[in-house]
């Protein structure tokens, strides 16, 4: 039988999502908790590996395990105890066969949540502070620029790949791209949709569009840079703490 789990985390205390040999990582401390839960080895597919430092509002594994009597609210209840407070499982549910946290997602959407003061909040680790007057209209213009179908390579670490190998595509659609207005406290976020991300690719938008709003660059360099299809161009990266994976699509959705 198939099952999907929803769950939170704060990626704070973890180095990202994937195992990683020697350090605590997402993956390692959720496979834990269903292995001593479900109490046999757990293989899992996720909806989208996040870097170290970035949170999920709202991430999905789905996994296999013998037939049996599911009890969702005693698993749920027993995951939290397990690996709360940093994750918190929010769904438990068994799925058909063939639907897959991964591929069978049609849309991911993330947060960078950003606060415009004068001075940082101790209170708000998850937010990236930035100081200065931002130009929120050319913000704008610059996001909109990378709305649509684009090989985004000036925008993403490209992966290491074997010798040989041909390596992946990193032309990506992108559905939208928004900034909300700040609010009395600065606080604002910009919100961002696609079918798939490759890896830095939302933190770098946020970094480089932000140096926009600063006046370092112009809409015009985020035009060239996505023409350039060339990372040593030199985007900027924002920091990962202020990214927040806000929410996964399926199809035929899932029952939480």
């Amino acid at each position: 039988m198939r099952i999907a789990l929803l769950f939170a985390y704060d990626g704070a205390p973890f180095h990202g999502f994937a195992e990683n040999l020697g350090v605590r990582t997402v993956a390692l401390a959720l496979r834990e908790g269903l292995e001593t839960v479900f109490r046999q080895p757990i293989e899992f597919n996720v909806a989208g590996r996040t870097d170290a430092g970035v949170h999920a509002r709202h991430q999905v594994v789905t996994f296999d395990v013998p037939e049996q009597r599911l009890d969702p609210v005693r698993v749920r209840r027993a995951l939290n105890k397990l690996c709360g407070p940093s994750i918190v499982v929010r769904g438990v549910a068994r799925v058909a066969d063939d639907v897959d946290a991964r591929y069978s997602a049609v849309a991911r959407s993330y947060r960078y949540h950003v606060r415009n003061a004068e001075l940082p909040d101790p209170l708000r680790p998850a937010v990236w502070h930035v100081a200065g007057d931002l130009d929120l209209g050319a913000m704008a213009e610059a996001t909109d620029v990378l709305v649509g179908e684009h090989d985004f390579s000036s925008f993403c670490r490209r992966i290491r790949t074997s010798p040989g190998r041909v390596a992946p595509s990193l032309v990506r659609r992108v559905h939208r791209a928004q900034w909300t207005t700040p609010d009395a406290d600065g606080l604002f976020h910009l919100e961002i949709e696609a079918r798939a991300f490759c890896h830095q690719m939302v933190r770098s938008i946020v970094g480089t569009v932000v140096a926009v709003g600063l006046g370092r660059r112009s809409v015009e360099d985020v035009a060239r840079l996505l023409a350039a299809r060339d990372r040593s161009r030199g985007v900027e990266v924002a920091p990962a703490h202020g990214l927040v994976l806000w929410s996964v699509s399926y199809e035929r959705g899932l029952p939480f």
